[in-house]
C-alpha cells in the first residue's frame, strides 16, 4: 500500500529529473569558493530576492542561527513570535551557541506580531536590559501568508527604533504564490532573509541566506565555525537550482490540494478544520475519538503530525487520489 505522507513538506524525494540535474553538476570545492554550481546557485537565489549575495548552507536551522550571530552580538536580544521557528523548533540554538536572548511575543490570529507588542518589547538603552538588536518574522507562519503591508509596517518599525531585520522565509515561496507577488517583493523589506530549498521546492537538502555582500561576508565565518562548510556541495546546489527552475509555480498545485483536503474533511462535528491559506491544513479534534485517530491513519497508510492540532502538509509527492484517501480515512475513523 502506498503511503500518503503528509507529516510536511521536507519528505519528498528529488524527482527523477532532479536527480539527473545533481548528477550532471559541475563540482569543485565550495570551502576554497570554486564549486561553480553553488557559485550559481548563489548569484540566481541573491538575485531572486533582489539582494547583493548569497550564502549555501546545510539547513534552515543553521541558516537562521548565522543570520542571528551575524546581526548580533553577545548579550543582545532577539524580538520573535512564541511561535516562530526560530524561537520554538531550532534548540535554542541563537541563545545557546550566540548568547543571544529571544524575547517572544504572541502572535495574533494572522501570524503576526502586534506592532504595539514590537514596540513594548524593544528594550531601553539601559545597563540592565539585554540590547535589543533583531527583529525575526516568519512567513509562511503555520501556513499563513503575512501581508505586505504588514511587513512593510513592522520593518519599518524596527529601523526606526535601530533594529535589523531577519526573515525566515523557509516557505517564502509559498507566500509569494499565495499573494501573487515576486518573491523580491517580499524580501525587500528585510536586511537578510532565509530561504529552504528542501520544503516544498523538493530539493532534498539545502538552505541560502541572503543580504547584502558585507554581511554575507560575515556570515561565511559563522558558517565555517558552526560546521557548515562543505566541500563538492555541487551536487546540492544542483537539486536547489533545478528546484528554483522548476518547482516555484507548482506550489499553486500544493495550496490547491491543501484546499482539497480542508473542504473533504468539513461536516465531520469532532473536526474544527482551519480554512488553509498555502500547503497547512490545521484541525482541532474533538471528543472520546481524538485519541485514536493518528493510529487508525497511520493503519490505513496515511500519515500526518499532531504536536499541537492535527496538521496535514500538502507537497509534490502527493496528488489529488492521496488526499482523498486521506479524506475517507478520517472519515472512516469518525463513522465507526
Amino acid at each position: 500500500m502506498r503511503t500518503v505522507d503528509l507529516r510536511s513538506d521536507t519528505v519528498t524525494r528529488p524527482t527523477p529529473a532532479m536527480r539527473e540535474a545533481m548528477m550532471r553538476a559541475e563540482l569543485g570545492d565550495d570551502v576554497f569558493g570554486d564549486d561553480p554550481t553553488v557559485n550559481t546557485l548563489q548569484e540566481r537565489i541573491a538575485a531572486l530576492l533582489g539582494k547583493e549575495a548569497a550564502l549555501f548552507v546545510p539547513s534552515g536551522t543553521q541558516s537562521n542561527l548565522v543570520a542571528t550571530m551575524t546581526h548580533c552580538q553577545r548579550g543582545d536580544e532577539v524580538i520573535v513570535g512564541q511561535m516562530a521557528h526560530t524561537y520554538r523548533w531550532e534548540a535554542g540554538g541563537a541563545a545557546v551557541l550566540g548568547s543571544v536572548q529571544p524575547q517572544p511575543i504572541a502572535h495574533q490570529s494572522d501570524g503576526s506580531l502586534a506592532l504595539a507588542d514590537i514596540e513594548a518589547a524593544i528594550k531601553p538603552d539601559d545597563s540592565h536590559f539585554a540590547r535589543s538588536r533583531l527583529l525575526c518574522l516568519e512567513n509562511t507562519l503555520g501556513g499563513k501568508a503575512l501581508p505586505l503591508a504588514y511587513m512593510a509596517e513592522a520593518t519599518a518599525l524596527a529601523r526606526r527604533r535601530g533594529l535589523a531585520t531577519h526573515l525566515d522565509g523557509a516557505r517564502l515561496f509559498n507566500a509569494a504564490v499565495k499573494l501573487g507577488v515576486p518573491a523580491r517583493d517580499i524580501a525587500q523589506h528585510f536586511d537578510s532573509v532565509s530561504v529552504c530549498f528542501s520544503k516544498g521546492l523538493g530539493a532534498p537538502v539545502g538552505s541560502a541566506l541572503v543580504g547584502p555582500r558585507e554581511f554575507i561576508q560575515r556570515a561565511h565565518r559563522w558558517r565555517k565555525m558552526l560546521g557548515g562548510g562543505m566541500r563538492q556541495a555541487g551536487v546540492l546546489a544542483g537539486a536547489a537550482l533545478y528546484a528554483l527552475e522548476h518547482h516555484i509555480d507548482r506550489l499553486a498545485d500544493d495550496h490547491r490540494l491543501a484546499q482539497r483536503l480542508a473542504d473533504g474533511l468539513q461536516g465531520i462535528a469532532e473536526l474544527k478544520v482551519e480554512p488553509p491559506q498555502t500547503n497547512m491544513v490545521f484541525v482541532d479534534v474533538r471528543g472520546d475519538r481524538a485519541a485514536g485517530l493518528m493510529d487508525h491513519l497511520k493503519a490505513r497508510g496515511v500519515l500526518a503530525t499532531g504536536i499541537y492540532q492535527l496538521r496535514f502538509v500538502t507537497h509534490l509527492d502527493v496528488d489529488a487520489a492521496d488526499i482523498d484517501r486521506a479524506i475517507a480515512a478520517v472519515r472512516e475513523h469518525f463513522a465507526a
